[in-house]
């Protein structure tokens, strides 16, 4: 046998293989080129095109001010609530969407059937945003989030909650959608209360989730917080008793006013109907209007002790001067101002206690023009209070040129021109506090803003012990009076007016001030349009201020002078009987 042929060795090199390195090395450089171009000479470009795509600029939301009274107790604050809102293009990408369980549920938790929420979607097939409903209850929220419908999100936002609801709703009013103000004072001082949003720069993911925070652009400027003048307690007792009287009367309406005389700071504001700010199906015209500083109306006999306080400053009469009423009626013109009954010959302080037309028109014929109208234009008579409350009305006081002696005769006691109560309870407070006038605040003082002395303390004192008899014994307020403290004040009784002329229904009045010692509050109470018999300002209107005036002195930690005169008294007799 032969020997074996020893085989061939496989060759380390071959063209083949020298051919694919080459090859392999090439496509390594060829990348390594690209990538190194990319990374040197396209990092701008494509750093733009990423951004496009994944990089957002995001609003920082700012929380809306709190609203608190005086004491600190909120009024009004914004709670986070989550709001849903879809992308129809996504949704319509996937056509199973609306035909599965879960598009079933979404529809049955909106209160809407298949169809319309479908019919819904393809209506805005080409928008990429569309709001489907607001402020979700935080279970129906939850209960979407768990859906996970693709297309369908759920975006933070604020709600604002009024804890007091409708004992404080006409002051603090309420806001929109959105959180802008709209009504009292969240519209008054929106723009201190709402902030300005911040910016910032993030990077999405495909379903816009939030990766990663680059940085903030913008500061978020948080909304600040303020403090009313308002005392929530006394407004609650306010609210309680001036709806109390509204039902009891069966009246159409009321309002009630409480002014700080030392300050101007208006402590409490109701009024009848009122609404719940936290419903939005009761905030209509009707119930959401402050007709405290809204609505104008004659107010009738309570204007009679600034006719009074005109003549004692022009030194025509004093206190105790005698003026005759008799026969309880008096022709000025072709007109007759008349009396409920005849008072025959009076001093001027019965006048005011006895609520006399007659006499109170004599003082101001005795007057001339413009010493009797000047009162009423310093008083701020046909001009708003300068409170800044939206929607406040300056009342009607137009003279004309050529005013009959009837038409000054009639404006005596309240005719023929128009106020607001807020008006009508500054006025009150500029008597109390000895002449001086304070501007209106609804916001917490310190000291009042400014003063201006535009009566002497002597007269406003005198008048001020004048309208204390229309409250005590003999006087047409006595429901008025005060268990503990001595209160000075005027009932009022005017016809509404109508087409024409005066029609048969009434707003009653009552303007009061307490204590008469050191005074404190200032308060109007109107009730418009008492059923019945009884609609005169000293049945109606007088009691509604004791039981409120009484409370709120005491909440406001003022010493009670009644007690003064019990002990003098006391002391009185037992001298006497020594």
């Amino acid at each position: 046998m032969g020997q074996a042929r020893k085989p061939k060795g496989i060759p380390l090199c071959t063209w083949r293989h020298i051919l694919m390195l080459c090859v392999i090395s090439f496509a390594f450089v060829g990348v390594l080129a690209r990538a190194a171009y990319l990374q040197i000479y396209e990092t701008s470009r494509l750093s733009s095109e990423a951004d496009k795509r994944s990089v957002r600029i995001q609003g920082i939301d700012t929380r809306r001010g709190v609203i608190v009274d005086r004491n600190g107790v909120e009024l009004a604050r914004s709670i986070p609530v989550e709001s849903l809102w879809i992308d129809p293009k996504t949704i319509l990408k996937t056509p199973s969407t609306l035909h599965s369980v879960s598009w079933k549920q979404l529809a049955n938790a909106l209160k809407m059937t298949e169809g319309e929420l479908k019919r819904f979607v393809q209506e805005r097939k080409d928008k990429r945003f569309v709001w489907l409903q607001r402020q979700l209850h935080p279970e129906l929220a939850k209960f979407i989030h768990r859906l996970d419908i693709d297309g369908v999100y759920l975006q933070k936002e604020q709600r604002r909650y009024y804890p007091t609801a409708e004992i404080t709703s006409h002051v603090v009013g309420f806001t929109g959608i959105d959180a802008n103000g709209l009504e009292g004072v969240e519209k008054a001082y929106n723009d201190l209360l709402i902030g300005e949003p911040g910016k910032e720069k993030v990077i999405v993911d495909l379903h816009r989730n939030v990766i990663e925070n680059k940085g903030v652009v913008d500061d978020a400027k948080q909304g600040e917080s303020i403090a009313l003048s308002m005392d929530s307690r006394i407004q609650a007792l306010a609210y309680r008793e001036l709806k109390a009287a509204v039902l009891r009367h069966g009246a159409r309406a009321g309002s009630l006013v409480i002014v700080d005389i030392d300050t101007g700071e208006v402590l409490a504001m109701v009024n009848q109907p009122s609404y719940n700010p936290n419903r939005k199906d009761q905030r209509q015209p009707q119930l959401t209007r402050n007709r405290a500083v809204t609505d104008m109306f004659e107010p009738g006999s309570t204007a009679k002790p600034f006719t009074v306080l005109t003549a004692l400053e022009k030194d025509i009469v004093k206190p105790g001067t005698l003026i005759s009423t008799g026969p309880g009626k008096m022709r000025v013109g072709n007109h007759w101002v008349r009396d409920g009954v005849n008072h025959g010959t009076v001093t001027v302080t019965k006048i005011l206690q006895k609520s006399s037309n007659v006499g109170v028109s004599k003082l101001a014929l005795a007057l001339d023009d413009n010493s009797f109208l000047d009162t009423f234009y310093r008083l701020g008579f046909g001009l708003d209070t300068g409170s800044g409350f939206p929607g406040e009305s300056s009342g009607r006081f137009n003279v004309r040129p050529n005013w009959s002696k009837f038409e000054k005769a009639t404006m005596a006691y309240g005719y023929g021109f128009q106020v607001t109560p807020l008006q009508l309870a500054q006025a009150y407070a500029v008597i109390g506090s000895g002449g001086i006038k304070r501007p209106v605040s609804f916001l917490k003082l310190d000291k009042p803003i400014s003063e201006e002395r535009i009566f002497s303390k002597s007269a406003t004192q005198k008048v001020l012990a004048m309208m204390e008899t229309v409250v005590n014994e003999g006087g047409t307020a006595t429901d008025a009076a005060l268990e503990s403290y001595r209160t000075a004040g005027k009932t009022g009784t005017a016809r509404k007016a109508v087409k024409g002329g005066y029609g048969d229904e009434y707003l009653s009045f009552f303007a009061g001030i307490s204590p008469v010692s050191d005074p404190k509050i200032a308060m109007v109470v109107m009730i418009d349009e008492p059923e019945g018999d009884v609609y005169y300002g000293g049945d109606v209107a007088a009691p509604v201020y004791s039981n409120v005036a009484e409370k709120a002195l005491r909440l406001l930690n003022i010493v009670p002078d009644k007690i003064e005169q019990i002990v003098e008294a006391k002391d009185s007799k037992v001298v006497n009987r020594g």
